[in-house]
């Protein structure tokens, strides 16, 4: 979080302040929470009196104090934690193997062993403050001759191991649930009214995984609870009670007020730390209001055009492009700002850099959709390639043309407008977009066939440089396979002319490296035969088409940002500067419309998971795929509404004037 790449104005100023602020208020609240605490763990209904009475006196005693000091430091360690693992994009394991090599990084072994000592400080807390029984590890006891000694108290040590455990299994339940993952509610509310909604769902959440943590911690403790006894006892010289039940057999853990104090405790300190995890995401995502331009040049970095094209760090193009979605919606006084004219020179650079990233945003997604179908339709098979060369038809006109200034460099080519069904060359394998959902190729269960179709296409291959039209690939049988036979397709077959020889003759492996490759392929079949190895490294194809629309709140914010401007310019742009880029956003969206229906055609990405409310891990991102598919059409017929038929003067290829009439008559 505090690297040099991500040490910008924006985290110094505002994110950390407003982290601090979080804690600040997770610390207020601890008073309250602990006060709460202490009343149901030293419940009695039988001496009512004696039970406020003593809740009163604990509460002001030098113990309790000291018990704040500890939990507040607690507190703002987790806070600090919080501050350093959080992620506007979620991290998705697309694999049971991925998912348990995120669990066994060092950097999570790291955050475990810290959860693992807060755990053991708020349990002794919890111990200190019931009292009784729990109050100290050892105690004055007499031995079988009558000589004193000290001996080991079992409940302390019980809630003290209960309160690491707790620690260590949410640590992890945080990387399997994505609790780091911070998302950004559509419907904005101030923040008192967001944390007193969340409070319900964190009270039921810290007291339903508590017992399930308890539950599982008897487990443990009654098969190797003999262990850390044994060694408490080597390590401080304490004995062992032989006139005691010991805690680590049936009749010692069905004791139902250690169930119950085990179960207070854990929930007690759950619920702090999810406090202070609620309160972080409730401040940090907050609105940020960005200057769209400034009067003096040295704050020209803070504006929002400046801003919106920022890569790191990622919660500060995900603010601004909120910023932007409610900009153009709500504020007419800051949209004439983005269509004015730059003085002197009359240039709009507000609305060419703010639109230039919004179609860069929608032409990289439309690129990682191409590369994931065309992985998928292999279905591990080769996929036969067209012979066709280019050709020119009525639908050549580029959605995103080079010689646009709107159009990102880092971009390739698409020379139709239903390219989504072509081969991508650029946005190959081997670009880091596609790395959470692209076949791993040295797994032992690759193909070869898959692995040649992963290949990059050399340019000396015929293959180089091929388009396939829209219409050939629309008459293809299914979505799984296309036609081998090119004069069926439609394409005419490269003459022998045609294709350029190869310069150099591949050289032949030598005896080693073929024996060498041999082996390694048996040892890939033998692993690929084993169940639990099939297992591990099979992908998840739900997972993996979350992990492809991860980032797909900022598209949606782009899309609604990019709709409700060129819808205000009908009446507010009176220099007409979004008329001029009215085609490639128009392109853009219909072009990303077409990948995203093909996307949905998918087995895996058809049905809508059901949202998990058991968890405090935040299941926004499981249905972001929908909520991008709806923005999306909805985007386009805000402006086809707007508009209507002055779009038939609007230059743009015959099948994307002809998709577009589709929403002219309302039939999509």
């Amino acid at each position: 979080m505090f690297s040099a790449q991500q040490s910008c104005w924006f985290v110094r100023k505002v994110i950390c302040w407003r982290a601090a602020a979080s804690i600040a208020w997770a610390v207020l609240l601890l008073p309250p929470t602990t006060a709460a605490f202490i009343i149901l763990s030293r419940f009695s209904i039988l001496h009512p009196f004696q039970w406020i009475s003593e809740c009163l006196s604990l509460l002001t005693s030098a113990s309790a104090i000291f018990s704040f000091i500890l939990l507040g430091g607690v507190i703002i360690i987790v806070g600090f934690l919080n501050l350093e693992y959080y992620t506007v994009i979620p991290n998705i394991a697309c694999s049971k193997i991925a998912l348990l090599g995120q669990l066994l990084h060092p950097r999570q072994f790291l955050s475990s062993l810290v959860h693992c000592i807060m755990g053991i400080i708020v349990a002794w807390c919890c111990a200190v403050t019931i009292g009784g029984r729990y109050e100290t590890l050892g105690y004055p006891c007499v031995e079988s001759d009558g000589s004193p000694e000290m001996c080991l108290n079992e409940y302390h040590l019980v809630l003290l191991l209960a309160g690491a455990f707790v620690g260590f299994s949410h640590s992890l339940l945080g990387v399997i649930h994505n609790m780091n993952y911070v998302s950004f509610h559509t419907v904005q509310r101030y923040k008192y009214l967001r944390f007193k909604g969340s409070l319900p769902l964190v009270v039921k959440c810290s007291a339903t995984q508590a017992l399930y943590s308890v539950r599982n911690y008897i487990v443990i403790y009654f098969f190797l609870g003999y262990i850390p006894k044994t060694w408490m006892c080597k390590t401080l010289n304490l004995h062992l009670n032989s006139s005691l039940h010991s805690l680590d057999t049936i009749a010692g853990l069905l004791d139902l007020c250690l169930i119950y104090h085990l179960w207070i405790s854990a929930t007690f300190l759950l619920f702090t730390w999810y406090i202070t995890l609620v309160l972080f995401r409730i401040f940090v995502t907050e609105v940020y209001s960005f200057p769209v331009q400034s009067s003096f040049t040295e704050d020209s970095h803070q504006c929002l055009p400046k801003v919106i094209t920022e890569k790191q760090p990622m919660i500060l193009k995900f603010l601004a492009l909120q910023d932007l979605a409610l900009l153009s919606q709500h504020a007419p006084l800051r949209r004439s700002e983005v269509f004015s004219l730059s003085q002197p020179g009359g240039h709009p650079h507000n609305w060419n850099a703010i639109s230039k990233e919004c179609l860069s945003l929608l032409s990289d997604l439309t690129q990682r959709l191409i590369v994931y179908h065309d992985t998928v339709a292999t279905n591990g098979r080769a996929k036969p390639l067209s012979t066709g060369s280019e050709r020119k038809t009525s639908s050549d006109t580029s959605v995103i043309s080079g010689d646009d200034p709107f159009t990102p460099k880092s971009t390739p080519l698409m020379k139709t407008p239903a390219s989504v069904f072509t081969r991508s060359v650029v946005g190959g394998p081997q670009s880091p977009l596609t790395a959470p959902f692209t076949p791993d190729l040295d797994s032992p269960f690759a193909s070869p066939a898959l692995r040649r179709l992963t290949a990059p296409v050399g340019q000396c291959s015929p293959w180089h440089d091929t388009v396939q039209s829209p219409h050939i690939m629309r008459r293809g049988p299914k979505l799984w396979s296309t036609s081998t036979d090119s004069h069926v397709n439609g394409s005419p077959q490269l003459s022998p002319a045609s294709v350029p020889s190869p310069k150099q003759e591949v050289s032949k492996p030598s005896l080693l490296a073929q024996f060498l490759q041999n082996r390694k392929e048996q040892v890939k079949n033998f692993l690929a035969k084993r169940v639990l190895i099939m297992y591990l490294f099979n992908k998840l194809p739900e997972a993996s088409s979350q992990a492809l629309f991860a980032d797909s709140q900022a598209h949606i914010w782009a899309l609604e940002g990019l709709s409700y401007l060129v819808q205000a310019s009908f009446s507010e742009d009176r220099f007409g500067v979004v008329q001029t880029t009215l085609p490639s956003i128009l392109s853009s969206m219909l072009v990303l419309q077409e990948a995203v229906d093909r996307h949905f055609k998918l087995p895996h990405a058809s049905s809508k998971p059901v949202r998990s409310s058991g968890t405090m891990g935040d299941c926004h991102y499981k249905t972001l795929r929908f909520a991008l598919r709806a923005t999306l059409k909805t985007a386009i017929y805000r402006i086809t509404t707007t508009f209507g038929d002055h779009l038939s003067t609007v230059q743009m290829s015959a099948e994307h004037r002809k998709r577009l009439q589709q929403f002219l008559e309302y039939k999509e």
